[in-house]
């Protein structure tokens, strides 16, 4: 059982689960200092959802080793960072917020996709079952 809780554990290890925490950390604070209109919580709520999507994605692949779970998962992360960085340039265009907030995280959400790409590339392609969908990245 204390080996478990172990392996379990491993996933706050990885340089992409704690990038994609500081996204979550930056995003909270970009969209704290938001100014005021009738567009704003609208768009950050749905900023903070993306951001939160990122590391819950990364602990759920890591916690279920096939490949086309973890393949899933990486899917659902690009899509939310995808979001998350046409979100971005959204609020530049809006004004919500000063620039250098927005390009701040705009340039974190690129060093996470670095990091993304090197974690997917290590997916163990032989570790899979047969799933009844028959999707497979080629």
């Amino acid at each position: 059982m204390k080996q478990e809780k172990q392996v379990m554990g491993d996933y706050r290890d990885l340089l992409v689960f704690k990038k994609g925490m500081e996204i979550v950390e930056i995003t909270k604070a970009v969209v704290e200092s938001f100014t005021e209109n009738s567009e704003s919580k609208m768009i950050g709520e749905l900023m903070l959802e993306n951001a939160y999507i990122i590391p819950a994605k990364i602990a759920n692949a890591e916690g279920g080793d096939l490949y086309t779970h973890r393949l899933d998962m990486a899917t659902l992360i690009k899509l939310a960072a995808r979001e998350l960085h046409s979100q971005t340039t959204l609020c530049k265009h809006l004004d919500l917020t000063h620039a250098d907030y927005i390009e701040l995280l705009q340039a974190e959400l690129d060093r996470f996709r670095d990091l993304f790409l090197t974690w997917v590339s290590a997916f163990d392609k032989s570790n899979d079952v047969f799933d009844e969908w028959n999707f497979r990245a080629a």
